[in-house]
C-alpha cells in the first residue's frame, strides 16, 4: 500500500481513571511532548472520567495535541446535544477535535441503566442517522432531518466547530455494515476485534478482510482514510518473555471469551501487544507496510513512550 506506507505513524494514548485536573494536565503536556497524536478518553458507565470535560482539561493544557473519545457510544446522547458539546470542545481547542463515535456494544452498562441493547443493525441505523445530524448541526445555517430515529426541524446549531467542514470524523466497528458506514463518512476508521460476521475474533486474518470491506466501500477516497487498530482485552505489555505471556494470554482468552488462538496469533494480532520494544515496533512497521494500518491507539502513554519514541513522526 505505497501511499499507506508513505503516510507517518499517528499515536493515541488514553487517560481513563479518575484524577485532578492538574494531574491530567501533566499527562497531556507529557504525551505532547513525547510525540503522541492525540489522548483520548473511553465512554464507559464505570469508573472512569467523563469524555466531554476531560477532554476540556486536555485542550486547555495542551497546543498540538489533539483531543477525542474513544469512542462516544451513540446510544447514550442525542446528536445534536452531542454536536454541540463537539462543536464547543473544538473552538476550546481551537480545532484539535477528532469526532470519534460507535454504535455501543457493552450490555452490562446497558443493563445497569434499563436502556435496551437493541440488535446490531438497529444501533447501526441509529448511528448512521446520528452521523448526519451530527454533520447538519456542523454545517452553515438550519437544518432539518427526517429519520426513522432522529428528526430535526429547521435548527439552526452553535457554536459552530473551528474545523471546516466539520472535525474529523472517526468510526469504529467490526462488522461490515459499520465499517462500509465509516469508509463513506469518516476520515479515521477504526478497526473493532469483534466477531462480526462470523470472522474469528483478534486474528489478523480477520483485520486483514474489515480492510478489504472498507477498502471496497470507500473506492476512491480509500487512500484518504486513516485506519485504526487498539489494543484490546489485554493491556501492552513490552517484555523479553513474549511467548510465556502469550501463553497465559491463550489461556485467559479461551476462558474468560471462549476465544481460542494459538501463541503465534496471539503475537501477530493487531489488538494484543506483547514483546520486546524492538519486536513491537517491528510489528507496527509490519502492519503499515501489510495493511496500511497508520494509527494505534495501545493504551497508557507510559507503557506506550518507548515505542512512540521509535516511530513517532516517522
Amino acid at each position: 500500500m505505497p501511499d499507506a506506507a508513505r503516510r507517518p505513524f499517528q499515536f493515541l494514548a488514553d487517560a481513563r481513571a479518575p484524577m485532578p485536573a492538574g494531574q491530567l494536565a501533566e499527562r497531556a503536556r507529557r504525551a505532547e511532548e513525547a510525540g503522541f497524536h492525540a489522548l483520548v478518553i473511553p465512554d464507559h458507565l464505570i469508573d472512569q472520567m467523563s469524555p466531554a470535560p476531560a477532554m476540556a482539561v486536555i485542550a486547555a493544557s495542551t497546543g498540538r495535541l489533539r483531543i477525542g473519545a474513544f469512542v462516544f457510544n451513540n446510544d447514550l446522547r442525542h446528536p445534536a446535544v452531542l454536536a454541540q458539546d463537539l462543536a464547543t470542545l473544538d473552538v476550546l481547542s481551537g480545532g484539535r477535535l477528532d469526532v470519534a463515535i460507535g454504535a455501543g456494544w457493552n450490555q452490562a452498562e446497558y443493563d445497569a441503566i434499563g436502556l435496551a441493547l437493541e440488535p446490531g443493525p438497529v444501533r447501526v441505523h441509529r448511528l448512521e442517522e446520528a452521523v448526519a445530524v451530527l454533520k447538519g448541526c456542523f454545517g452553515e445555517g438550519p437544518f432539518s432531518f427526517e429519520g426513522s430515529h432522529y428528526r430535526i426541524t429547521d435548527y439552526d446549531a452553535g457554536p459552530r466547530p473551528v474545523q471546516r467542514p466539520h472535525p474529523p470524523f472517526m468510526i469504529g466497528g467490526g462488522g461490515r455494515r459499520i465499517l462500509s458506514l465509516a469508509a463513506h463518512e469518516a476520515q479515521i476508521v477504526g478497526l473493532a476485534p469483534t466477531a462480526a460476521g462470523n470472522l474469528p475474533r483478534f486474528r489478523r486474518d480477520t483485520t486483514r478482510q474489515q480492510v478489504a470491506w472498507v477498502r471496497e466501500a470507500a473506492g476512491d477516497r480509500f487512500g484518504e482514510l486513516t485506519l485504526n487498530v487498539y489494543a484490546s482485552f489485554h493491556p501492552l505489555t513490552v517484555t523479553d518473555d513474549a511467548r510465556g505471556e502469550a501463553r497465559r494470554v491463550v489461556d485467559a482468552l479461551r476462558e474468560r471469551a471462549g476465544v481460542d488462538l494459538t501463541e503465534d496469533e496471539v503475537l501477530a494480532s493487531p489488538h494484543l501487544w506483547i514483546g520486546s520494544v524492538d519486536a513491537l515496533v517491528e510489528k507496527i512497521q509490519g502492519l503499515r507496510e501489510e495493511l496500511g494500518i497508520t494509527s494505534f491507539m495501545l493504551g497508557d502513554p507510559d507503557e506506550m513512550l518507548p515505542i512512540v519514541e521509535r516511530l513517532a513522526g516517522s
